[in-house]
């Protein structure tokens, strides 16, 4: 079985797209609520990567 080798921001952006996919497909009701609430969480999931990304960049001088 091939190894995968993923960097941090590879692997957070994979969680990120899963859960979305989930939490649209789980959460809402018809196919248009559920494709724009799964797009809402992945852009929230993206903002907040890249926002604590920088925070922690920040901190670290």
């Amino acid at each position: 079985m091939p190894k995968i080798n993923l960097s941090h921001f590879e692997a957070a952006f994979l969680f990120s797209l899963f859960t979305s996919v989930v939490m649209g497909i789980v959460s809402k009701k018809t196919d248009i609520e559920r494709r724009d609430y799964g797009a809402y969480c992945f852009a929230c999931f993206l903002a907040a990567l890249v926002g604590i990304g920088w925070v922690m960049k920040l901190g670290h001088g």
